[in-house]
């Protein structure tokens, strides 16, 4: 680093690794470009993170943070089943289940505490056939451009890379999206966000509940990039050097009819694999598929077995 100089790091594209190395960067001195460590952090830790949604009047699951079986337990009577058990700071929804009952939930506490020692477990009172959305945006920490809103075909618990999601949504109401809307300007805002964030919902009873913020590109940026056929990845940097401000950016998105993200899976390369989809990702890369409306035959086949491969 030393040697080279920069006059700063983006961490925002590189998934959630590159935030990882944010803690060490900025403890190094390092500029990170965009939001500040401290905003990115925030949105990690489930306890502060909750603070500030309670504090916007937003909805979320209830939970709560345990280190030990004992503690998951106790916790586990408030929050009452099924509830999602899930290790803080991983990638691809690593080591995350639905458990249904006090068996359940110990046995993969302690499994989990064996593989990753020293990790704060979050347990969410899983939302039971909810439906799943999620919005990218780019803030410059003033103004807020939602770039696209899509709805996961799967219910909620796919995770979200191995869902199919429409851009935009197919079967969302204007109260809906309307939440959507109002809850990814005020968490950007809220967080400082200078550059990409990506909210993910949880919808149940016309009620829109957050999941989840990351102040990062997701996987559905390039997606709805290629999809709206804008170079938002270019606006975004911009936005994080301070080279441009949201209010410039010329939103046009350019899509008839919808764009379906598929999840591409290589179960033919791990034949041992489980097949079964749920909270932990599986899928190694996704396509896209361009369909002019909601009657189409690939569509309807995509919703007809959207729930084939749910387990916990």
């Amino acid at each position: 680093m030393n040697t080279k100089k920069p006059e700063g790091v983006i961490v925002q594209l590189g998934g959630q690794t590159a935030l990882k190395l944010a803690e060490k960067l900025d403890r190094y001195g390092v500029k990170i470009m965009g939001t500040t460590y401290q905003a990115l952090d925030l949105a990690e830790d489930r306890g502060s993170f909750s603070t500030l949604l309670k504090e916007n009047n937003i909805p979320y699951p209830e939970f709560g943070v345990a280190e030990t079986a004992d503690q998951a337990l106790t916790l586990s009577e408030q929050l009452n089943f099924p509830i999602l058990v899930r290790p803080s700071y991983v990638l691809g929804g690593q080591g995350m289940k639905i458990v249904i009952n006090k068996e359940e939930l110990e046995a993969h506490v302690v499994d989990l505490l064996q593989k990753i020692p020293n990790n704060k477990l979050l347990l969410d009172h899983y939302l039971d056939g909810a439906i799943e959305a999620e919005a990218d945006a780019i803030c410059d920490g003033e103004d807020v451009l939602i770039i696209g809103i899509m709805e996961h075909i799967e219910p909620c618990g796919v995770h979200s890379g191995d869902s199919n999601a429409t851009l935009p949504p197919f079967n969302l109401g204007k109260l809906v999206m309307q939440q959507i809307i109002d809850h990814t300007k005020k968490i950007a805002i809220s967080l400082k966000t200078v550059g990409l964030i990506n909210i993910q919902f949880a919808i149940k009873d016309e009620v829109v509940y957050v999941i989840e913020a990351n102040p990062r590109a997701s996987r559905t940026v390039p997606f709805i990039a290629k999809a709206y056929q804008q170079p938002y990845v270019n606006y975004a940097t911009k936005v994080m050097l301070g080279q441009m401000k949201v209010k410039d950016i010329n939103y046009s998105p350019d899509l008839k009819g919808f764009a379906i993200k598929q999840p591409v899976f290589s179960f033919n390369k791990f034949p041992n694999v489980n097949k079964s989809l749920g909270p932990e990702m599986k899928s190694t890369g996704e396509s896209i598929l361009f369909i002019d409306d909601l009657k189409d035959d690939q569509f309807y086949e995509l919703y007809s077995r959207r729930k084939m491969y749910l387990t916990k």
